[in-house]
């Protein structure tokens, strides 16, 4: 069994000076091929389960197919609830089996972000999992705007809610297709030098390729969250499977086509984010 909690797996990449890719899962057939490619890299990975995977699947449901991947694994598996919004949620996915909860209460105001962070933390850790916490807010592409991380609010967040990693603001966008733009590095080092918790991006698709391998090296950034390139790699490879012969109609022979593109897509994400690149 690799099952692991996400402060076994970030407290290395800090100490290792290499990140570990939190990768979000929408179904069977992406997470499947995520802990392929984990295992081709050798490599530890975070299965994310966020809202529209929670929408479309129970969390009970989605705790036993990640647990059932990280049993079958010979790297770390972690089973990470992504974007959690209330204690209950949190609670839920505690019960399913999941060693990592991050709860978001980035849209809130400060004080009520740390309590209700607090709360979740300390229930995680008195069952012995991990906790991910967001200060400042991480926007949307085409939708919600970010508001930056503030250093000063960031080391009294980390102080205060005693999370094990913390999710940061710093010019990354969820859900962005391209990767033109970049993080703020003077915001990540002011960051840095007010906390030492390892440190967390959202929106990880839009952040070129080559500063995510530097990030990765050389500052606290121990987790960088992948979803949108990824689904943008399933969905061609399905569209790919699907028009390819437009007689076939058998689901599973189709998403099987799926498999092999997905693996190469996870495997090029974790690469960039390991020490040795």
């Amino acid at each position: 069994m690799t099952l692991a909690t996400l402060s076994e797996v970030l407290q290395p990449a800090l100490a290792g000076g290499y990140a570990v890719a939190g990768l979000v899962t929408l179904g069977w057939e992406d997470m499947r091929a995520y802990v392929a490619a984990a295992e081709a890299e050798n490599a530890p990975v975070i299965l994310q389960a966020g809202p529209s995977c929670r929408a479309h699947t129970p969390l009970p449901v989605l705790g036993k197919m990640f647990r059932h991947l990280a049993h079958g694994a010979g790297v770390p598996v972690v089973a990470h609830l992504d974007h959690g919004y209330t204690f209950d949620e949190c609670r839920e996915a505690l019960d399913s089996g999941f060693t990592s909860l991050m709860f978001d209460g980035s849209r809130k105001e400060l004080q009520q972000n740390i309590d209700e962070t607090a709360r979740i933390a300390e229930m995680a850790h008195a069952a012995g999992i991990s906790c991910e916490g967001e200060i400042g807010f991480v926007g949307y592409s085409g939708g919600e705007g970010s508001a930056g991380t503030d250093p000063a609010e960031a080391a009294r967040f980390a102080r205060e809610t005693g999370v094990d990693a913390m999710a940061i603001s710093v010019g990354n966008v969820h859900l962005q297709q391209d990767k033109e733009g970049g993080l703020d590095l003077g915001r990540i080092r002011a960051i840095e030098a007010q906390t030492t918790v390892p440190l967390v991006i959202h929106g990880g698709s839009g952040v070129p390729v080559a500063q995510r391998r530097e990030l990765a090296r050389i500052s606290r950034i121990c987790k960088f969250n992948i979803g949108t390139e990824l689904r943008m790699a399933f969905g061609q490879a399905l569209r790919h499977a699907v028009n390819a012969d437009p007689a076939r109609f058998d689901r599973i022979a189709i998403l099987k086509e799926t498999h092999d593109p997905v693996v190469v897509a996870a495997r090029n994400v974790i690469r960039a984010l390991r020490a040795d690149q």
